[in-house]
């Protein structure tokens, strides 16, 4: 069993005393990667195989990687699949312990599992040798919160991450709110009024979302005052058919099954971002990084009227998501020196500052970007300041409701979520039938795994 601490996430304060000096080394001209330059290039005719699922900051990474391979002589097969199929594919090579990859993402339900299996290649060789890692790459400018969950039990680092989910909600038609008399709703209750009052009004859908219910779901599980497990990591029975889990069932369904387009089941998060986008749906509760991009005026055509809040509250709170991920290296890899020049180019300094200035919010896990005059300036849309918004749901994730998700078990738990949610919204189940046969399910799947119930 588990029993990783909670991740205790930076809080605003700490990121607002950083200050402007740990922008120093940050630049936005054309990158190097010093430890190359005027030197031999000692990795010429590697091949490295990497992977991450198709997040925005994946997909920008891409743009550059040409750059790396000119200067390092390091060459990348890279791969962006979606969440699912990334997930899937690489927990089954890393249970082999495989050598088809050098770099991949550790997805944050996956942490406790595949760190804890040993999956992944401890970073403390790399990050204290100053001839692998000079000093100005500054491990310690990522947010610690965020690398936590990245630490095994002793506290050694496996993976640092490229970016920190953080759950809030959008309007991508709020000009149909103003219209309809209300403004970005911030309980259950007005969420509801606002659905009702806007869906179908010039054609759109009240609402969208992904299909990953076990995590859109959750932030509406406990805002009735329902909970994952009983008591994470030390009590890891399921609580998935108690009353406060059914009315959130139903509550959640009910919001899918009658204010989203056709079809909504199916929708992985980049068809549901480009729904928002397209103007064909309204509200959503989402990751603020994909949410950003609403706002962008060259790809979206609700630039002009996005607008965003904080995650609603439900009666008994307020409880986004904050998720990281981060790049590691699979212990089967062939190649860990040159996958940690890989590591080390993604996530320098330069590299996000300068995705940052052309590309846009992708990565915000150092603090040196966090506290840049562009971050601020990026996350400014119609008036709305989205770095504030980040800040505080960091913070409100900080009291640490999210142990329940870095738990080694918590993915097969995550699959009967998904289930049950389809079966109420399809109309297939009752909430009670649902999650009652998820919860079975769920303590089957558990003892399975070894955990004794």
């Amino acid at each position: 069993m588990s029993k990783n601490p909670t991740p205790s996430l930076f809080t605003r304060r700490q990121v607002l005393q950083i200050g402007a000096t740990a922008l120093a080394a940050a630049v936005t001209g054309p990158l190097n990667v010093p430890a190359q330059v005027g030197k031999a290039k000692p990795f010429a005719g590697t091949t490295l195989n990497v992977s991450c699922w198709s997040a925005p900051y994946a997909k920008w990474l891409a743009d550059y990687l040409p750059e790396f391979e000119e200067q390092t002589a390091i060459k990348v097969n890279y791969e962006t699949p979606s969440f699912p199929i990334y997930n899937q594919r690489v927990d089954l090579e890393l249970s082999t312990k495989g050598s088809a990859y050098d770099v991949l993402n550790i997805t944050f339900i996956y942490t406790s599992r595949w760190i804890g299996a040993g999956w992944f290649t401890p970073l403390e060789e790399f990050i204290k040798d100053p001839n692998k890692t000079p000093p100005d790459w500054e491990p310690e400018d990522f947010l610690e919160g965020v690398v936590k969950p990245m630490r095994d039990q002793k506290g050694v680092i496996h993976g640092f991450p490229w970016i920190a989910d953080a759950y809030i909600s959008a309007a991508a038609r709020y000009d149909l709110v103003e219209q309809a008399g209300f403004g970005m709703p911030n309980n259950f209750d007005e969420l509801m009024e606002v659905l009702k009052a806007v869906h179908k009004k010039e054609g759109v859908a009240g609402f969208v979302n992904e299909n990953h219910h076990g995590w859109t779901w959750i932030p509406y599980l406990m805002g009735f005052g329902g909970k994952v497990f009983r008591n994470p990591p030390d009590d890891l029975m399921p609580v998935l058919d108690s009353p406060e889990a059914i009315e959130a069932a139903e509550f959640y369904a009910n919001i899918l099954r009658n204010y989203a387009p056709s079809g909504v089941l199916s929708y992985l998060y980049d068809q549901a971002l480009q729904t928002l986008k397209q103007g064909r749906a309204n509200l959503i509760t989402f990751n603020h990084a994909w949410l950003l991009q609403l706002g962008d005026p060259k790809t979206s055509k609700v630039a002009n009227t996005v607008n965003y809040a904080l995650m609603p509250t439900g009666p008994k709170g307020r409880f986004p998501g904050v998720a990281s991920h981060a790049w590691g290296i699979p212990v089967g890899s062939k190649h860990k020196e040159a996958a940690w020049e890989f590591i080390k180019w993604a996530l320098s300094k330069e590299l996000l500052q300068r995705m940052l200035v052309e590309k846009g919010y992708g990565s915000i896990t150092r603090k040196s970007v966090i506290t840049s005059p562009s971050f601020k300036e990026k996350n400014i849309v119609n008036n709305v300041d989205l770095a504030d918004l980040y800040l505080k749901t960091i913070d409100i994730a900080a009291t640490g409701y999210m142990a329940y998700r870095t738990v080694h078990v918590y993915p097969q738990v995550d699959q009967q979520i998904n289930k049950a949610i389809e079966l109420v919204t399809s109309g297939q189940m009752s909430a009670q039938e649902a999650m009652k046969q998820a919860q079975e399910n769920s303590i089957r799947e558990l003892r399975r795994a070894g955990l004794n119930l």
